[in-house]
């Protein structure tokens, strides 16, 4: 358990709620397909869960801004119809979400993923009301950096003391957006960064189960 009392707990989406390997990797070959890049596996294309995807295709492949905008779009053509339900939450989180709420604490959603995506997946598998907030990116590329999107929480509260604020993710953008704001954040090892990614970034807490994560907040 924390030695600290946090009062509001931000959530990452994907590789910390949820498992999206199947549909994110899908939908990415789906691009790189229609642009004739043929030579990669799905499982060369986990790096490309938890960043903006943008900057993914530039930073990964050496794309340029313009043809990454394009990838995006056709990658979307397939994951706003099919790869959104190619995933599945983790083991643990609906009834982790379930007690934070019971003891008062603030939730909020703290994602990259467009909102609307975002909250298509919580419906589905039927964890929104366990939200207070949500906050994603926008589909025209605006707030996509986990900075800004934390910034988007922090404005929706009416307390903004971000001493009493922690931050879940499995990736340094988790780690790095936080402390921008002074947050503490805990690194989820069971998402797609790992460990030595997370420590690197800084996290305040690396926890390997949604169990220790449990014994963290509660």
């Amino acid at each position: 358990m924390s030695e600290k009392f946090y009062k509001t707990i931000l959530f990452d989406l994907d590789g910390t709620l949820t498992d999206p390997k199947e549909g994110i990797t899908k939908s990415v070959k789906y691009a790189f397909d229609a642009f004739g890049v043929n030579d990669v596996r799905l499982d060369d294309l986990i790096k490309f869960i938890g960043p903006p995807l943008t900057d993914a295709f530039i930073e990964f492949y050496g794309f340029s801004e313009e043809e990454a905008k394009q990838l995006l779009a056709k990658y979307r053509e397939r994951f706003a119809v099919k790869g959104i339900f190619e995933n599945r939450l983790y083991d643990g989180i609906k009834s982790l979400l379930r007690d934070v709420k019971k003891q008062g604490k603030i939730i909020a959603l703290a994602t990259s993923k467009p909102t609307v995506y975002a909250e298509q997946i919580l419906e589905h598998y039927d964890i929104m009301e366990y939200f207070d907030v949500i906050v994603g990116s926008y589909l025209d590329g605006r707030r996509t950096k986990k900075s800004d999107v934390i910034q988007g929480v922090i404005d929706t509260l009416d307390d903004k003391e971000t001493a009493k604020m922690l931050m879940v993710g499995d990736r340094k953008h988790d780690v790095e957006g936080a402390a921008n704001h002074g947050i503490d954040c805990a690194g989820v090892v069971f998402g797609y960064g790992g460990r030595e990614e997370l420590k690197e970034a800084g996290a305040t807490y690396i926890v390997n189960t949604v169990d220790e994560l449990r014994r963290l907040i509660l």
